[in-house]
């Protein structure tokens, strides 16, 4: 039995030097705010032929629209469900990006948001990208859905003062956003169907926003990421 576990420790520990890259390719770049039409472009036209392996993406899931400034990039990291659908395009924009970069051997990063959801002030609506309800205030995501059950208010209700204290960072709102009880089952199983539908469509792998805000326990984790 040590032998085995050591075995899959050791698998789990190797797994991070594998990209999923193909054909000996490993320069990949970041697309930051490109739109999914343009990327299925650009794989085909410069990146394949260029020997590059991979694009990341940014997020590609349901988010607030911030008008206030207008339009930041930052509001791609307030989600508001996990729907395919950006200003970036729609999910069949996003499946054939995918399709279409995979042909060519470059594969697709997606940057994951899954520590937290929307800012805590931004009240109550259907100001999102695919115009979805959410409530804030009460920590409402019908979407997903979750609930005020599913936030760690119950153990820090306000943001992180100390950035030294690691119960602080894993557990109190980063920037006001409202932070994930990633320890609960169905929180976990949640960001699981998410990531897994993108793995489903062909995604090669994540960059996890905020992973440092998150403690990973080696149970049900989805894995170490810088």
């Amino acid at each position: 039995m040590k032998f085995v576990l050591l075995l899959s420790l050791i698998g789990f520990c190797w797994a991070q030097y594998d990209p999923h890259t193909t054909d000996g390719r490993t320069a990949i770049v970041h697309l930051f705010e490109w739109r999914w039409v343009d990327i299925a472009k650009e794989c085909e036209r410069y990146l394949a032929p260029k020997g590059f392996g991979g694009v990341q993406v940014s997020p590609p899931n349901e988010n607030i629209i911030i008008n206030n400034p207008s339009r930041p990039w930052w509001e791609r990291y307030q989600p508001i469900s996990y729907k395919i659908c950006s200003r970036s395009g729609n999910e069949n924009e996003f499946k054939d990006m995918v399709t279409r970069c995979n042909n060519v051997g470059v594969r697709i990063y997606v940057d994951a948001v899954i520590n937290h959801m929307c800012g805590e002030g931004n009240g109550a609506g259907t100001t999102s990208t695919c115009g979805s309800y959410y409530n804030a205030n009460n920590r409402e995501f019908p979407s997903v859905p979750y609930s005020a059950w599913d936030f760690n208010d119950n153990k820090c209700n306000r943001n992180i003062k100390n950035y030294n204290d690691a119960y602080e960072v894993r557990n109190c709102r980063l920037s006001g956003l409202l932070d994930l009880a990633l320890e609960k089952d169905y929180v976990r199983t949640k960001v699981a169907e998410y990531m897994n539908r993108l793995i489903d469509i062909g995604v090669a792998g994540f960059r996890l926003d905020a992973s440092k805000h998150m403690a990973w326990r080696h149970k049900g984790s989805f894995g170490q990421t810088s």
